[in-house]
């Protein structure tokens, strides 16, 4: 009989990816989609393996029935913006929505979950500060409150370790790849498509989507427990990665500097452009936070965990993601 794995968020960016994972390496599936429609960046017959339940993690009698009978469960579900009018819906997904996850698993006895969270988690600074695992969460002003609430999601996380749950936190950094580009970190290929003016000096970490996915199910099978991993690739200007999507793109790459006071500028054109257009802003107060810090990420502990393991170069990553994106505008799986 093979091992069943229930993967919340079965539809997102990463939750997709990890699904397909889990199939390569020949596990059952189920999963917890929100909505009928699938993604299009993964091919269809990948879905027709998978168990699919129709579910929010806020509805605990659905989520329930969808833990029985699994063996392990990825706990990919959450709501990432830094949009203000989203903050009450974030907070009730993200730290709601976990402890759900983490009650009903123990109430299961399900004997392993791997918990997906970010290293906005682990906070952020300012001053180009190398950070690893061992790093404590501390208020700040360079915390959005998406970190925030990803902070207080793992809380509930380490209280079910402490109640008798094995687990594993993946801290993924700016995960990069082909995806839907109307949502998420994705977002940022579709802005350097249309020649996004603005760029900025900060330092973030970056990783392959699938290189996320790969590491994930790998911790899931290990016997690693009550431990966190910062899954990150690359530690990049955001000036460099959005001349490297520009030039596998071959559009103009940003060229106007957006330190503190125009970042402001530029974020308010924004909104005023979400407004005629109906699309999140990419820039806002929230998101200009992360790309003015600089923080450089750690991956020592993960290579460590898993010798055999390697990361995608940013390069790689993001001309392979470029092409894929070029198709899709081409075939018109993909709207501009």
């Amino acid at each position: 009989m093979s091992t069943k794995v229930l993967v919340t968020g079965g539809t997102g960016f990463l939750g997709a990816y990890i699904i397909k994972e889990l199939l390569v390496r020949g596990y059952s599936v189920r999963a917890i989609r929100r909505t009928n429609k699938l993604p299009f960046f993964i091919p269809p017959e990948v879905f027709e393996k998978v168990e699919w339940v129709a579910c929010d993690i806020l509805d605990v009698v659905v989520l329930d029935e969808a833990m029985k009978g699994a063996n392990a469960v990825i706990h990919s579900a959450a709501l990432v913006s830094f949009i203000k009018g989203e903050r009450k819906k974030m907070y009730s997904v993200n730290v709601e929505g976990t402890a759900n996850v983490i009650n009903l698993a123990l109430e299961n006895n399900i004997p392993r979950l791997v918990h997906i969270s970010s290293i906005s988690a682990l906070g952020r600074t300012a001053s180009g500060d190398h950070i690893n695992e061992e790093k404590k969460w501390m208020e700040s002003k360079l915390n959005t409150h998406y970190a925030i609430s990803k902070h207080k999601a793992e809380m509930e996380v380490w209280r079910g370790a402490g109640e008798g749950l094995k687990t594993v936190i993946v801290n993924p950094s700016t995960i990069i790849g082909y995806g839907d580009w109307h949502n998420g970190s994705s977002a940022i290929f579709k802005k350097i498509y249309h020649e996004f003016p603005w760029y900025t000096t900060g330092v973030n970490g970056f990783v392959d989507v699938e290189d996320v996915a790969r590491a994930t199910v790998s911790l899931m099978e290990s016997n690693i427990s009550e431990e966190r991993f910062i899954i990150n690739g690359d530690n990049w200007e955001f000036k460099k990665l959005f001349q490297t999507i520009a030039d596998n793109f071959e559009k103009k790459a940003p060229s106007k500097e957006a330190g503190p006071f125009l970042s402001g500028v530029a974020g308010q054109l924004e909104k005023i452009k979400s407004w005629m257009t109906g699309r999140n802003p990419l820039l806002t107060k929230e998101s200009i936070k992360i790309a003015l810090s600089k923080s450089y990420w750690e991956n020592d502990k993960i290579r460590k965990a898993l010798p055999d393991f390697s990361f995608t170069p940013l390069e790689e990553s993001i001309h392979k993601a470029c092409k894929k994106y070029v198709e899709a505008i081409n075939t018109m799986q993909l709207k501009l």
